[in-house]
């Protein structure tokens, strides 16, 4: 799939291209920084921390040029883009410092259920934005999804992110619930988190699915 942005052809591919690591970790980071600073902080070790642990076959990626400018992150099974067990973390940050770490990336884990893949993140280049990127690897996300057999996409959307739940709208997703969680607002910025679902349809399979 490809789509002008400023001139130059975006072109959408499944997987993490070797050598783009550092890259795609950089766009994670720019994206949810906030959010992970608690459990990988400092960010230069953070950033380092998910290259280093990244699972290459779990996300799409854009790329302008050969370089990555969007990446969106899934999960089917117990497989995501970003790993690093529990020795991992403790690996890299030492037991007194990666204990409570652990803690804190317990509350980012989320598990598919039968029959769906849970999207991890999306993440568009600041000055890549607004060019239709993000919808491009929602779509193919939602093939991904088809050709796993998957019957639903899910994702989750934080309150302080309207501009994300916009586009997920546009692409199909509705809101099924959302969880108030004002106790996380002081630790990682935000107060409720909504959940989100998108049926895989068979024209999703041919890349023909929603775009609007």
């Amino acid at each position: 799939m490809e789509t002008a942005e400023r001139g130059r052809p975006a072109a959408v591919r499944r997987g993490v291209p070797p050598g783009e690591e550092a890259r795609v970790a950089a766009l994670y980071w720019e994206a949810f920084g906030r959010k992970l600073a608690p459990a990988l902080n400092p960010p230069e070790a953070g950033r380092r921390f998910i290259a280093d642990h990244l699972r290459h076959d779990r996300g799409v990626t854009a790329l302008v040029g050969g370089r990555v400018v969007g990446v969106a992150g899934y999960r089917i099974g117990d497989r995501g883009l970003t790993g690093g067990g529990a020795r991992d973390v403790l690996s890299a940050y030492g037991p007194l410092r990666g204990l409570p770490r652990l803690a804190v990336l317990a509350l980012f884990e989320r598990t598919p259920a039968d029959g769906e893949l849970v999207m991890d993140g999306i993440a568009v280049d600041a000055a890549h934005r607004g060019g239709g990127i993000g919808g491009l690897l929602l779509e193919e996300i939602a093939a991904v999804a088809a050709d796993h057999g998957c019957r639903r996409v899910r994702l989750d959307v934080i309150d302080v992110n309207p501009r994300a739940r916009a586009l997920y709208e546009r692409h199909g997703f509705t809101a099924v619930r959302t969880e108030r969680t004002p106790y996380l607002r002081g630790l990682l910025g935000f107060g409720a988190v909504t959940t989100m679902h998108r049926a895989v349809t068979s024209a999703d399979a041919s890349g023909k699915g929603l775009t609007r």
